[in-house]
């Protein structure tokens, strides 16, 4: 995306984590290019391994990182909570989950959303939108965790 025009919204880095291509495939369709009007495109980096995680976190550039809980061998949930952990300015955390049960696991790892699996287009896009905007207004996001 070119940044010919000052009002034009700008590109947004999205880093999505599990070891399930399925899981990063549904993540990329269920958010599309563009979650909503409002927002600039978004650029996707596929992770697969929590070592690619960390390395393309280190690197900067990501404002938000969708984590797969149910990850192997490494979990999203334990990622999250490493980078919120280690990093001041941590990128954003969405972190999807298989059980409702979880939600006290996401509420340790410090998500700032949590969405329970499968994946669902609608409450995905609407979350990653939030998260984009937050990170964007240099907002805090740190709320109840949606499962």
């Amino acid at each position: 995306m070119s940044a010919s025009s000052s009002s034009a919204p700008s590109a947004h880095t999205v880093l999505v984590y599990s070891d399930d291509p399925n899981f990063r495939d549904a993540i990329r369709l269920a958010v599309g290019r563009r979650p909503a009007p409002d927002l600039g495109r978004v650029e996707y980096v596929e992770c697969a391994t929590g070592a690619d995680v960390l390395a393309a976190v280190d690197a900067g550039g990501i404002d938000l990182a969708v984590l797969d809980g149910e990850a192997r061998p490494t979990g999203g949930l334990g990622l999250g909570k490493q980078l919120k952990d280690e990093l001041e300015d941590c990128p954003h955390t969405l972190v999807l989950v298989a059980r409702k049960d979880d939600q006290w696991l996401a509420k340790w790892s410090l998500a700032d959303a949590v969405l329970s699996l499968p994946v669902d287009p609608l409450l995905t896009a609407a979350a990653v939108a939030d998260l984009l905007r937050s990170r964007a207004a240099a907002l805090p996001v740190r709320r109840a965790a949606r499962v």
